[in-house]
């Protein structure tokens, strides 16, 4: 008797003759075998949206073989993975292979185990058709709006751009963010920190009350100059802490990048490895819900490696009211396997999935937080300082999973453990060393990065745990979004000082504010082509009806609504706005922004989107004169730039000077900023010295590109 198995993925299927050979022949379909054509719709919309699926080419010999084998066959079981996608792929199959009804079975499992495979192959089921037509319908959807919709954006703005159901509302929320940064105005005010002494103990304490004028801290200095400082309260409090939930999809991600630095496709690239070398659960999931066989596993392994104190068994719930929680959440199949993998990153993504899911079944960690309030001793008690610190009395889950809290990092000026406080009552007298206050401005905004943009789409019911990683690439394939690590501006921020025999002392302090390291920043043509989009078709830019549409989604999977119907209504709605672009000129589409007037040749100045770049336009085409262009450097955002700015840009090219007769030019190209002498041209890498570059520092950089050419031609 032959029983065919087929599965998705080639590595799938090799970790599955592990478990299974006499009798079984295991083969791989190597994903979907059939998509809508490329050139065209491919949606038949008269017939009720029906899709028009082909064979991929360099598949058809693969097709082949499984059609010859699925006739040999007694039994023929479906095993892609458990989810809309994968039940596509078998309802694909059974079609194209013209599998028979009586002979053909779908079988579905979470996780790689000779377990998990067994059960499944005892409890078979036919194809889930509900499934099946949620992914048709997205499917649909997402082909409708780029079909549709990317052809008025070549027309109306710059041809080759594309509109995506959920790669444009992605977009539009990163030029939200963006757009609430550049409108963000920072606050100036003082950091306060005192060190204070009880007998032979020193302490850090922060002063409670906002600062923000350089005159009221020298008039804080004045008034505490002469007199003690007496501790008003002490406020011990035991507190317990208890470990998060085992990984969902999106938690994982975010964990991996801000533990590991790994971006979103790479944490479910080597995430697919290790669940299809059998190592891990199913990867796609929204659950935090362990089985009662994983619990038993990881209250096994943390008796053997911690102790019978450390074990307290939970089942979580998910907050988010849209988790479909059709899986389990992401953990290890073996809790006792510890090595997995030869490969370090896949074997350091296992180790974050382990112990998360092993420290969820662990006990409460035991804190004692301790805050001191110290205050002036006077009789008005003006100014307040407060030390927080605490301990751990019992380390829990902690010892395994450190949660990282979010606390302001400015200044390593905080105490974090308790311990190396001194035990002050109430009424003690504190004496004053030293107290120093600097200059700091509040912080606006953050961007998002890979990970927060999974959590914000996630909050905002924006596309399912198999959507947020295709999703982020393909928006910075298309140009969208570039991720990026930028400087931030050196600023000269005041520190005053004042030691305990009241010597004030004054100085400045260099300071890089607004650094970002691999943050989502729109591109302009993101920000022109985001405006266009909602004031063309503002319904389907809307973070509510794109999360609406998913819980519609959802129900046509759970059988609740019907898929035509759904899609019948949607493609009405977009026709309508469809309609409606017709009318829009392409002039109304901004392209280029007017900074002002020229003082020179009296002539407008526009910084605008050009083939290679941002560019300065000087002049209009029906002047007499024709414009001139000034290229900027990839990176200047068109909304920011001044004109002041612009005219600095539009000195350029400069001379600085001279070099072995040559002159020393300094200009921004299509690669950014760069030095010419001769036949000599070497980058500027600090993109915000092109104004200030010295002749010196110039000859440097030519000296280098020298040598560097001279290797280059001996090798």
């Amino acid at each position: 008797m032959l029983n065919l198995i087929i599965v998705e993925s080639p590595s799938k299927a090799k970790t599955m003759k592990k478990f299974l050979k006499d009798g079984y022949e295991i083969m791989s379909s190597q994903g979907h075998i059939c998509n809508l054509p490329q050139k065209e719709l491919g949606i038949d919309i008269e017939n009720d949206f029906k899709p028009k699926y082909l064979v991929d080419a360099n598949k058809k010999r693969m097709v082949e073989e499984l059609r010859n084998i699925s006739k040999r066959s007694d039994v023929i079981y479906l095993a892609s993975d458990d989810d809309r996608e994968g039940e596509a792929i078998s309802w694909h199959l059974k079609n194209i292979l013209e599998l028979d009804e009586k002979k053909t079975k779908r079988i579905v499992f979470h996780e790689i185990t000779e377990k998990a495979i067994k059960k499944a192959l005892e409890k078979p089921r036919t194809i889930n058709e509900d499934l099946v037509n949620s992914q048709q319908a997205r499917r649909i959807l997402d082909r409708l709006v780029g079909y549709k919709v990317s052809p008025i954006l070549w027309k109306k703005i710059k041809l080759g751009l594309s509109a995506g159901r959920v790669q444009s509302v992605a977009v539009r929320l990163i030029v939200d963010k963006e757009r609430e940064i550049l409108d963000y105005k920072a606050k100036q005010d003082y950091r306060v920190i005192a060190t204070f002494k009880y007998k032979k103990s020193i302490f850090k304490s922060e002063l409670k009350n906002k600062i923000s004028k350089k005159d009221d801290v020298l008039k804080l200095y004045k008034k505490i100059s002469n007199g003690d400082f007496i501790v008003e309260n002490v406020e011990k409090k035991d507190v317990t802490k208890s470990p998060v939930a085992p990984f969902t999809t999106s938690t994982l991600q975010q964990e991996a990048s801000t533990k590991l630095g790994y971006d979103v496709s790479k944490t479910m690239l080597l995430a697919q490895h290790l669940y299809e070398a059998g190592k891990i659960s199913y990867m796609r999931t929204d659950s935090v819900i362990l089985s009662e066989d994983a619990i038993k596993q990881a209250k096994d392994v943390i008796l053997c490696e911690y102790g019978k104190e450390y074990v307290q068994n939970r089942q979580y719930k998910n907050d988010s009211k849209l988790a479909q929680e059709a899986h389990e959440a992401i953990r290890p199949t073996h809790f006792a396997d510890v090595e997995v993998s030869e490969d370090i990153y896949e074997q350091k993504l296992y180790n974050l999935i382990r112990n998360r899911a092993l420290a969820s079944q662990m006990a409460d960690a035991k804190l004692s937080k301790t805050t001191i309030t110290i205050v002036n001793n006077s009789d008005k008690k003006e100014y307040t300082f407060i030390t927080k610190g605490e301990t751990i009395k019992f380390d829990g889950f902690l010892r395994l999973y450190l949660v990282k809290d979010e606390k302001d990092d400015d200044d390593d000026e905080n105490i974090k453990d308790d311990s190396l406080l001194p035990d002050l009552k109430v009424n003690d007298i504190v004496n004053l060393e030293k107290i120093i206050s600097k200059e700091r401005y509040s912080r606006g905004p953050a961007r998002y990065s890979e990970a927060t943009l999974v959590k914000e789409l996630e909050e905002k019911g924006i596309g399912r745990p198999s959507t947020y990683a295709p999703t982020i690439s393909v928006i910075q394939t298309r140009g969208y979004v570039v991720k990026e690590s930028r400087e931030g501006v050196k600023k000269e921020l005041e520190v005053i000082k004042m030691d305990n025999k009241c010597n004030i002392e004054e100085s400045k302090e260099v300071k890089t504010e607004g650094s970002e390291k691999n943050k989502l920043y729109p591109t302009d043509i993101a920000m022109i082509t985001n405006d266009f989009l909602i004031k063309s078709f503002p319904e389907f830019l809307n973070y509510d009806f794109t999360a609406n549409v998913e819980k519609q989604l959802d129900n046509i999977a759970d059988g609740k609504e019907n898929y035509i119907q759904f899609l019948h209504h949607f493609y009405n709605g977009l026709l309508e706005q469809l309609n409606k672009c017709d009318s829009v000129e392409k002039v109304e589409v901004q392209t280029a922004r007017l900074l002002g007037i020229d003082p020179e040749s009296n002539r407008k100045i526009y910084v605008r989107k050009a083939k290679f770049g941002p560019v300065i336009q000087i002049g209009d085409k029906e002047d007499s004169e024709k414009p001139k262009f000034v290229s900027l450097p990839k990176n200047q955002n068109l909304e920011t730039i001044t004109l002041e700015q612009a005219l600095r840009f539009m000195n350029l090219p400069k001379i600085i000077g001279k070099y072995k007769d040559n002159d020393i030019i300094v200009n921004i190209g299509q690669y950014g900023p760069y030095i010419k002498c001769g036949n000599i041209n070497a980058t500027i890498f600090d993109k915000s010295r092109v104004f200030d570059i010295t002749e010196q520092e110039a000859i440097e950089l030519i000296n280098k590109k020298e040598q560097m050419l001279l290797n280059k031609n001996k090798n």
